[in-house]
Order: structure tokens, then sequence, then C-alpha cells
């Protein structure tokens, strides 16, 4: 039973209050995240660790036919801005120079006063991109709106047009934004192609040749609340754009969430799991409880949900499966017996995929709750292919959580499932400078990790900006995202260190 609104104040002041138990107190759903010690505050991220910005291309310094230069109306960026003459045929065309190869986000600055749409076909050296895309009047010449589409750049100088395919012409174009970043190609696979079946080998994630490997990506938020942020472009953004090699799905038990309709939500977690591996990644099973924190308590749903998962999907070599989110006011041996219940079942089932169990304290191996990782690793669960998941938010779990997972990833498996560059709420400030030794930690120990979350919920933890998911987009890009959607994706998207053979 959630305690009553008094008692919810008086968790999260005394900071022992995480994930979506604030949804009592915030009125929409939260973050899912380890409490912080007594003595954690947030930090402030530094200006260094901030992320980059798109290169601009200004359109009075493009090469402009049938229209003219003007600066009339507030609001532009540069000098001014190009009205496009009223005819058909009229263009701007900018040179964008790449420094190699790959998919870019062009995002196109404009105004449109009318209520009239005047729909442009863009070009990348004389191959349509996007046919008569729209550009809906923005209420006002002064109201300046974006759009952006992914394309293929060749490395070193493009041309890029827009063309006006109607009578009253194109719509005031301001500048077209070019990520700095193209995204390296993969080499001729995707994740699941390079790396195929993964298996626990000691305390590393391993591929198919025996490997170790850091899978790098992003966990939904709650599919009752943002299924609509779960579409084919959004997912192709992350799977092409971002180049994310792992997709979290959580299905949330409680809150409006798997106990209120168990056919629907796993038939969602179904097509999720369809979707994101038709794009090559690989798909966490995530049940995600935190409501009561006793894991046993859904006990039979859980086996009843993860037989369902494991049948329909048995024959996949991407599936990896989260059995208890964030467990907390629970021992570590009643953890450790739920999943010796819940493993067998998987297993029954699906011989081969790895099982990622929740520990102590909303996954902080018990840091959360003031022990650490010794009784994890002095009492592991007894089973094989099995990793441990730990969970931080950068702004409120600084060097006592990092040195445990340091420590702790020595001696167990550890699959970071959950962290956020936040505090443990998933707002406030973003502190970039401690989630990078976050990163460069897991990076130099090969522990895999999935961010919190690609929604566009109004708190800062969530990447896209609110209201991006209900616009369908654009999803690619930058344009969309919040600071800490940016700083993320950039930080998904570099080359990934698959070994093979």
């Amino acid at each position: 039973m959630r305690p009553p609104r008094l008692r919810l104040r008086a968790l999260a002041a005394a900071g022992t209050l995480t994930g979506s138990l604030l949804v009592g107190l915030a009125g929409a759903p939260g973050a899912a995240a380890p409490a912080p010690t007594a003595a954690a505050a947030p930090r402030t991220a530094e200006a260094a660790a901030a992320p980059a910005a798109a290169v601009v291309h200004e359109a009075e310094r493009a090469f402009v036919s049938k229209g003219l230069v003007e600066s009339d109306h507030a609001g532009h960026t540069g000098s001014g801005f190009v009205n496009y003459d009223n005819t058909k045929g009229s263009y701007v065309e900018w040179t964008v120079n790449a420094a190699q190869a790959g998919n870019a986000a062009l995002t196109l600055r404009y105004a449109n006063g009318t209520t009239a749409g005047r729909p442009m076909t863009l070009t990348v050296n004389g191959t349509a991109v996007a046919t008569a895309k729209a550009f809906d009047g923005t209420g006002a010449w002064t109201s300046w709106a974006t759009t952006s589409l992914t394309a293929h750049l060749k490395a070193g100088a493009n041309t890029v047009r827009a063309t006006a395919t109607g009578a009253a012409g194109g719509p005031n174009v301001d500048h077209l934004a070019v990520d700095p970043g193209t995204a390296p190609p993969r080499p001729g696979a995707t994740p699941v192609a390079a790396n195929g079946q993964l298996a626990v080998c000691g305390t590393k994630l391993c591929n198919q040749y025996g490997r170790p490997v850091q899978l790098r990506g992003m966990s939904t938020h709650g599919t009752q609340w943002y299924a609509q942020c779960l579409t084919g472009g959004s997912l192709d953004a992350l799977a092409g754009d971002w180049n994310a090699d792992v997709l979290r799905v959580s299905t949330y038990v409680q809150e409006g969430g798997y106990e209120t309709d168990p056919r629907k939500f796993t038939d969602l977690a179904h097509a999720l799991i369809e979707q994101a591996s038709a794009r090559g990644m690989y798909v966490i099973v995530d049940w995600h409880m935190l409501d009561p924190g006793d894991p046993n308590a859904n006990l039979s749903k859980a086996r009843t949900f993860f037989k369902a998962i494991a049948d329909r999907h048995k024959g996949r070599n991407n599936i990896l499966y989260e059995i208890a989110n964030e467990p907390n006011g629970v021992t570590w041996s009643k953890i450790k017996s739920y999943a010796e219940q819940i493993i067998p079942v998987i297993r029954a089932i699906d011989a081969d995929a790895p099982v990622l169990v929740g520990t102590r304290a909303w996954s902080s191996l018990g840091i959360s709750d003031g022990a650490d990782e010794s009784e994890t690793v002095g009492n592991p669960v007894d089973a094989p292919n099995i990793m441990y998941t730990f969970h931080f938010y950068a702004a409120s779990h600084d060097d006592a959580y990092l040195n445990a997972l340091s420590r702790a990833a020595d001696r167990i498996p550890v699959f970071v499932t959950e962290f956020g560059t936040q505090d443990y709420a998933g707002e406030g400030p973003d502190d970039f400078a401690m989630s990078q030794k976050y990163l460069d930690l897991m990076a130099a120990k090969k522990i895999s990790w999935v961010n919190w979350n690609f929604s566009d919920d109004f708190r800062s933890g969530a990447v896209f900006k609110t209201g991006t998911c209900n616009g369908n987009g654009p999803w690619a890009g930058t344009a969309s995202l919040k600071p800490a959607g940016v700083w993320i994706r950039d930080r998904i998207r570099t080359a990934d260190d698959f070994p093979t053979g």
C-alpha cells in the first residue's frame, strides 16, 4: 500500500524516496534511482563537459535563387534570413563540409506567418532526402520553428538545397544546422550481428567469440505513460542516428502498469522487443518493480510475465532479462531467494540468455542502505550466466558509489541498467563532470550501461523536450533534445569496440 502524501514528503525530505514513488508528489512519473547518502549533494556541471552545438550555416550567406536577404522580422540568428520569392522553384543552397562519410542531422530554422503550408523539397548532392516536406504556419513571421531530418553526407563538400514546391514559395529560412559529429558507420553489422549470443564469462559480458564487450544504450520510461515516444521513427533514430546497442524496455508492475492489464503490457513488451530486434539492437526486458520493494510480493506475476516473454522470444539471441528493477526495503537474502525462483522459469525455456539481478537498496549494491557490495559478493545467486545491476544518478551519487562500483566489478559481473546525469529523482541540474567519471570507469572495465530515459517527461532526465513525442519528433539530431539528451547521445554514438574472431 502506498504511504499517504505526508509520509511521502517525509521520505523525500530524508533522501530515502526514489523513482516513481515521486509521482505522488510531482503528479507525473519520475525516474527510478538509488537514494543518496546523507552527505551527498548535487554537483554543478563543469563547462568543459557541456555538449557541443551543431554547426550553423546562415541562410544569408548561402546561394539564393529567387529570393531576398532581409532582416525586418525579429528573432533571426546571424545578420538576417532569406525571404523566398512567391514562386515554385525558388531555393537556398548551402555547401556543407563533413569530416567523414556518415549520417548527419539537418535542421532548418524557419518562420511562416501565414496559415497555409509552404512545402519544400530538400536535396543533398542532387538526391532528394525529403520531398514536399511540410513547413506549416508558425503563427507570425517573428515566430521561428525548426524541423529536422537525417541524411547521408559524403566526406568533404556536400551541397544541400531547400527548394519551394508551391506557387507561394518557401517560408522565411533563417539557417541550416548540421550536427557536428556524423554517426560512424558500423563495420557492416548491427550490434547483434557483430556479437551474436551474449554470455557472462568471469566478471564480464562476452560476445559469441568469448571476448568482453560493452553495450551502451537507452531505457524507455514506463510504457504505461510514454508508449507514444516509442515509434518507428524514434527507434530508427535510436539505432541509426544514436548508434545505440541496446534498448531497455521498462514494464512497470504497479503504478498503472502490468497489474492493471497483464495482456496489454505483455503485448506491448513483445512489440517493442520485435521492433528493437528488427533494428539489430539488444533488448533488456525490465520487470520494473519499485513499490512494494520486495520482489517476492510480485513473484506470481513475474513468473507469468517472464514465461510469456521467453516463450515468444526464445529463438532470439539478443534478449537479456532484468528480473527486479530496484529492490528496496528488503534484505539481500530475500532478493536472492526471489532470483533463484524466477531464473529457473526463464531457463526452462531460454537456456542461453543472460539474467540481470537487482541488488539491495534501489540496485545500489546496498550502498544506499549503508551496506556495501560484500553481501552480494559473499553470497551470490546460485545460477550461472547472471549479472548484478547497479544504478546511479551522478548529481547525488558521487565517489562512494563510484568506488563501490569499481570494487564490485572486479569481483562479480555488473551491468549498469539505469543511470542519469541528474539527482536521484532524475531531476535538477546535470552533473556532466561526475557522469563522465562513471563513463570513464565503465569504459575501462567494460561495464555495459543504459541511460534513463528515452521520453519527453518534463524532468531533466528525459532526453526529449516536452511535446516531442506527441508531435512525432523530430527524432534525429539534437533539435528536440534537452542538454542531457545531447550529452548522452554524443557518448552513445561514438564507435563501438566489438572484438571479433
